[in-house]
């Protein structure tokens, strides 16, 4: 569904990433994992075209999208939540959503994915759990109907306590089947378990790849470790 091919990336003459090839299956669901600098969030800002590739390319569906502005991308179904669990504070949760749709039938949708926010619609989203306003991020972004959906530490600044209540929504999400997920993320087994197959990327490089699951953890951990 997405692949980023041979990718070479940075800002002005520094280069972040140098020969990056990942690919997310139709859906299927993949992990980014790596310490801090080590090119994340940079690979996620080429695939949704907030950054120009060096060199390489971006499909998404086969087709090539590498030089699409952002807009063009999401029209084509690609959805991305970003780190920081983004709202609009000084607007209610449901205000949050119709500035997407204002398709009841499409909001209900996802407040059947988020259940929690049902009772929160006519609460300030400055007002919400870190927890709650990383679910209104997921189910905003969800209302523009993705077919790709790219997760950037999702669980970044959560409290402990609600870092589960993150993850059953993530595992859903890459449960569907109709979805495809690609998930930047920082608890190791988190990722591990919500993904079937993950990368590990070091000073812009995949060092590692495999399958996901439990089984994969020691190898990543071994791999995060050089």
């Amino acid at each position: 569904m997405l692949e980023l091919r041979g990718v070479t990336a940075g800002y002005g003459r520094t280069r972040v990433l140098a020969d990056v090839t990942v690919e997310v299956p139709r859906g299927g669901a993949v992990a980014i994992m790596g310490h801090n600098g080590a090119g994340k969030t940079t690979l996620l800002r080429v695939a949704v075209g907030l950054l120009p590739v060096m060199s390489g390319q971006v499909l998404l569906d086969g087709a090539d999208v590498t030089r699409l502005r952002p807009n063009r991308r999401v029209a084509r179904g690609l959805g991305y939540v970003p780190q920081g669990q983004l709202s609009f504070p000084q607007m209610t949760t449901l205000e949050n959503l119709q500035l997407v749709s204002t398709d009841r039938a499409a909001i209900d949708g996802v407040l059947d994915t988020f259940p929690a926010l049902r009772g929160l619609l006519a609460r300030r989203a400055g007002l919400l759990s870190g927890g709650q306003r990383q679910q209104l991020a997921i189910a905003r972004t969800l209302l523009t109907g993705p077919r790709m959906l790219i997760l950037d530490e999702p669980t970044e600044g959560i409290q402990p306590n609600v870092v589960a209540e993150i993850e059953s929504v993530v595992t859903a999400l890459t449960a569907r089947g109709d979805l495809s997920v690609l998930l930047v993320e920082q608890h190791v087994g988190f990722a591990l378990r919500s993904t079937g197959s993950y990368y590990v990327l070091e000073s812009g490089r995949i060092t590692s790849s495999g399958a996901g699951g439990p089984d994969a953890l020691d190898a990543v951990r071994a791999a995060m470790a050089v």
